[in-house]
């Protein structure tokens, strides 16, 4: 019943809302919460994005764009079906803009537990972007986890209906695996997640290496998308 339910809300997400400021990228950090992530591995992984969003790479790598400016929320999901949590959306454009967005990050607590609802936590994000005020040249979604979706024999169907929103709505979705509980996570994300124009998938053994690998994939995922490879 619950993937009826969210099937029946990926058809209706919302159309676009009126964009009011243009930016080369409209990109969502969707990050794993559920029961498979300790207190200390969520914080890691809080810790890691702010970091990033202060280091003069991430900022060269928003400078290099035609723009000069990107626009950035984070979305914190786990069991499908649940209410999500939420940054604001920023727009970082300067060290500024980094360290505000990073600011936010670092007093957001960690609330959601339960299942790992990888499709859910995707639609949830293509709707942030269709009804924010920004107009990016590019719109991605940066997928991290430790686990695969948890519905069961219905895994396909609802990862499926996720990427197909993504297609329809020209968002690519990108994938940082983390192997600490699933050696070939990566393998999957790459099969059943990640999709679009230059889309990629990093992966890393431990929590402990995530503030240096989303370093390196915003990196990666701001800049050109020819720069876009699987590790």
């Amino acid at each position: 019943m619950r993937l009826i339910y969210w099937s029946v809300i990926a058809m209706l997400l919302p159309l676009p809302a009126l964009a009011q400021e243009r930016v080369d990228l409209e990109l969502v950090l969707a990050v794993d919460a559920s029961a498979s992530v300790s207190a200390d591995e969520y914080q890691l992984q809080m810790q890691g994005i702010a970091n990033a969003f202060r280091d003069p790479e991430v900022l060269k790598a928003i400078d290099s764009g035609p723009l000069k400016k990107i626009a950035v929320q984070l979305v914190i999901w786990a069991e499908a079906g649940e209410p999500k949590r939420s940054s604001d959306w920023y727009a970082v454009g300067s060290a500024a803009d980094g360290d505000r967005f990073a600011r936010s990050i670092e007093s957001i607590g960690r609330q959601l537990i339960g299942g790992t609802g990888i499709g859910d936590g995707i639609l949830y994000a293509i709707d942030q972007i269709m009804t924010n005020r920004f107009e990016g040249t590019r719109r991605a979604v940066d997928v991290s986890g430790d686990g695969r979706e948890s519905i069961s024999d219905l895994i396909h169907l609802f990862v499926g209906i996720a990427r197909q929103k993504a297609a329809e709505f020209d968002v690519t979705v990108n994938g940082l695996a983390i192997l600490n509980n699933d050696s070939t996570l990566d393998t999957y994300y790459r099969q059943e997640v990640a999709t679009g124009p230059g889309n990629f998938v990093m992966s890393i053994n431990t929590y402990d290496d995530y503030a240096n690998a989303i370093k390196k994939k915003l990196v990666r995922e701001i800049g050109a998308p020819s720069l876009a490879r699987n590790d």
